[in-house]
């Protein structure tokens, strides 16, 4: 090989032979976590540097180009690698959220590292998008690549990994289950297996609060929360994703990902990392309702280097709740049952605002979730009211539809309790969604009624 460049891609496929106890399906594993960045990340970050160097070609060839990149940890590791060996300068801006092993691998390629904030609107100025473009304006010779607006993201994955996956299984595959952030992998490889065989589903994977579910399996957007997990989900819609391609989106906690990521390294022998812990969860919590002889293939992303301080640590595992089981604080189905949760009020998008304000105030609440066409549309609070009344700019007598917001983010009855305080930290309520459905709303106040009640 000319340089470990080279070396990208051809990760092998192993089965899960522990982990796959009680279910009917065969479940294998592409080792993407092998490519020698530490993830599937390298194949695009050679991609689309080979590609900008093109598209720059006629700057000063003796000029040192600088190549500036604002995503996850791990994508950044790759960029860092494919720049050091193409004798770039890389400038790597990332979010307070990656592990200080990423950031300490990036300075190890000799990347300049910006740290961001993580809980910030991706149009923050704050953020690791706006700060990266701004660092390209004021760098000399610099390159701004932006992996989800990049066309090459999803077309390396149609070029390499989709065909990599069809030859290995000889084209006998039925499911294909790949962590959703930029949208790329799922995107490309889609593209490919379905040209080839439109049976092939492609399951995405994310966190609880990324906002892919609810366009995937609802055709609707709710607000992004926060979530621990690194290298999967987004609060922000790429250019890079394709959602026709993909068939099923599974959410997982932050505890289900990091424990099923230990029991990887120690049942399976697989050094990955925390979106890959993501990513089999997702593929055994949807392999378990799958029929004898059906084939799956998970898309292993990450390794476990990177998280030896924070996911393989039990003090902290054990400091964020993640590792005892009799810690737990219930379920959101647990908190909704003590509080007496009756038949869930909710507005129609056409119902008027006068009788919206006079339901909140018959029920005492104050807010109601908005619905239209059988669908979640978003919510109105009794702030949100009040504060279009007093400017004059709606009536009473308008319907409420235009005034919903999408200040909340939805759940599902089974999360785990210790997950609502994150969730809620940064959103107004937690709208709980069952099979479609609205079945309760979660605020703050409801939260700590819950704790309350737990601690007397």
């Amino acid at each position: 090989m000319e340089s470990i460049l080279d070396a990208i891609g051809d990760s092998p496929l192993v089965p899960l032979t522990k982990l796959t106890e009680g279910i009917n399906a065969t479940v294998h594993a592409k080792c993407e976590f092998l490519n020698p960045g530490g993830s599937a990340r390298d194949r695009v970050a050679r991609a689309l540097v080979d590609h900008a160097l093109k598209a720059h070609a006629h700057v000063d060839p003796d000029a040192t180009q600088t190549i500036v990149v604002g995503t996850s940890g791990a994508m950044a590791i790759s960029f860092a690698m494919v720049a050091a060996v193409k004798g770039l300068g890389c400038v790597a801006v990332v979010s307070d959220k990656n592990a200080a092993e990423q950031i300490a691998s990036l300075r190890a390629f000799g990347a300049r590292v910006v740290v961001c904030p993580d809980a910030v609107r991706p149009d923050d100025s704050r953020g690791h998008l706006v700060t990266a473009r701004k660092l390209a304006d004021e760098t000399a010779n610099a390159l701004l690549i932006e992996p989800h607006r990049d066309a090459e993201n999803p077309a390396v994955h149609e070029r390499e990994t989709g065909p990599e996956l069809y030859e290995q299984t000889a084209g006998e595959l039925d499911v294909v289950v790949v962590g959703l952030e930029t949208g790329g992998a799922a995107t490309g490889i889609g593209r490919y297996l379905k040209s080839r065989d439109p049976k092939i589903k492609i399951v995405g994977v994310e966190p609880i609060g990324s906002l892919y579910f609810d366009l995937v399996n609802r055709s609707q957007r709710a607000t992004t929360g926060s979530s621990k997990v690194s290298g999967i989900g987004t609060d922000f819609m790429p250019q890079t994703i394709d959602l026709s391609l993909i068939d099923e989106v599974v959410r997982v906690d932050d505890r289900t990902c990091f424990r099923t990521a230990r029991a990887l390294v120690r049942r399976e022998g697989l050094y990955v990392g925390g979106s890959s812990g993501a990513i089999v969860a997702g593929a055994l919590s949807y392999a378990r309702g799958l029929p004898a002889g059906t084939r799956v293939v998970a898309i292993l992303d990450d390794r476990a280097g990177s998280y030896l301080s924070t996911i393989f640590n039990d003090e902290w595992m054990r400091q964020h709740g993640f590792l005892d089981d009799d810690a737990s604080l219930g379920t959101v189905a647990d908190l909704l049952r003590a509080k007496g949760q009756r038949d869930i009020i909710v507005a129609d998008q056409h119902d008027r605002v006068r009788d919206v304000v006079g339901r909140m105030k018959a029920h005492g609440i104050s807010q109601l979730p908005v619905v239209g066409n059988d669908k979640l549309l978003g919510a109105v609070s009794e702030v949100d009211l009040l504060r279009i009344l007093v400017s004059g700019q709606h009536a009473l007598s308008a319907p409420v539809g235009p005034l919903v917001e999408d200040d909340y983010v939805t759940v599902a009855r089974e999360l785990r309790v210790e997950d609502l305080q994150d969730l809620l930290s940064t959103r107004r309520m937690c709208i709980v969604v069952d099979e479609g459905a609205v079945v309760g709303v979660v605020t703050k106040i409801d939260l700590i009624d819950h704790l309350a009640r737990r601690a007397v």
